[in-house]
């Protein structure tokens, strides 16, 4: 599956970026831009990100790297 294909790539980056917690990740647009991925591919891997606890929603605010747990 292409989305959990992309996670690590997601992951590895936000890693190296080394995000702190409540930092804003880029807008879905950024991310399939970035990545040379759909919209639909994108979805599930911040599905997946969520899921696992590493990101979490705001809604109408954005997604934020999560605190450790």
């Amino acid at each position: 599956m292409l989305a959990v294909s992309a996670r690590p790539r997601a992951t590895s980056a936000w890693a190296l970026a080394r995000s702190p917690p409540g930092t804003k990740l880029p807008s879905r647009s950024q991310l399939c831009k970035e990545y040379g991925v759909s919209d639909t591919v994108v979805g599930k891997a911040m599905m997946i990100l969520r899921a696992t606890g590493l990101t979490e929603t705001l809604e109408g605010v954005g997604v934020f790297v999560a605190e450790p747990k």
